[in-house]
């Protein structure tokens, strides 16, 4: 049975709140593997809530429905402050990156207290925003970008990411809306340990089947290699 983009593979997923150093409950979702615990963690940073980004974005809701039976992945997903998905409304208010750093780390506490294995963050867009300034934590191993704008990431983030030392894995569309692959290997110089990747033809928002696919199959790369590439059929009728 071929992988479709409406394909919901098997795994264990329940309803989680996060909590904030701030006092904020935030809804989110764990997906783990069905029947084993996971090899690693994805712990996704979604785009921009003020124009549609949540926890619900395709990539990661594709992401949710595949990996933990696919690469033995746990996938934790989330709304920051203030954003609404159908799985229910963050408390708070967007806080333009800044008050965000609370809810990244309540999602690493969260991963933390829960002994969820070899955090990796996965930013997209806003997320990556996320990642380079609130992510540098000891539990993270490492990160995988997603069309990164660097609108609020400064080159002293990207000195503070060089600094911390973990892997970076950066995927550029080429007709990206807001950083196209070539400024993005001078951005990125900054970073040693940064692995700049262009996506032919893709866009700022991955839309395609094609394109969820070499993401997802970067991000296993990256994080689990042994179950790299993904495969594109599953035994069924």
């Amino acid at each position: 049975m071929e992988i479709r983009a409406s394909s919901v593979l098997p795994a264990r997923r329940e309803p989680i709140e996060l909590h904030t150093g701030d006092g904020l409950t935030l809804v989110g979702e764990l997906a783990l593997p069905a029947d084993r615990p996971p090899a690693a963690t994805l712990v996704c940073l979604h785009p921009l809530p003020t124009h549609g980004g949540m926890m619900d974005s395709h990539v990661y809701r594709k992401a949710a429905n595949r990996l933990p039976a696919l690469a033995d992945l746990a996938v934790l997903r989330f709304n920051t402050r203030g954003t609404t998905s159908e799985r229910g409304t963050s408390e708070g208010a967007f806080g333009g990156g800044e008050d965000e750093r609370l809810d990244v780390a309540a999602a690493l506490e969260y991963a933390d207290f829960h002994d969820l294995p070899r955090v990796w963050l996965v930013g997209w867009s806003f997320g990556t925003e996320l990642t380079l300034k609130w992510g540098r934590d000891p539990l993270v191993e490492g990160a995988v970008l997603l069309s990164p704008p660097l609108h609020r990431a400064t080159d002293a983030d990207l000195d503070g990411w060089a600094e911390f030392g973990r892997p970076l894995t950066v995927l550029v569309p080429e007709f990206d809306d807001y950083l196209r692959p070539e400024q993005a290997r001078e951005r990125f110089a900054r970073v040693p340990q940064a692995e700049v990747i262009g996506v032919d033809e893709a866009k700022h928002l991955w839309v395609g089947e094609p394109y969820v696919r070499i993401v997802l199959n970067e991000i296993v790369r990256r994080v689990n290699p042994a179950a790299h590439p993904l495969p594109t059929e599953i035994p069924g009728s």
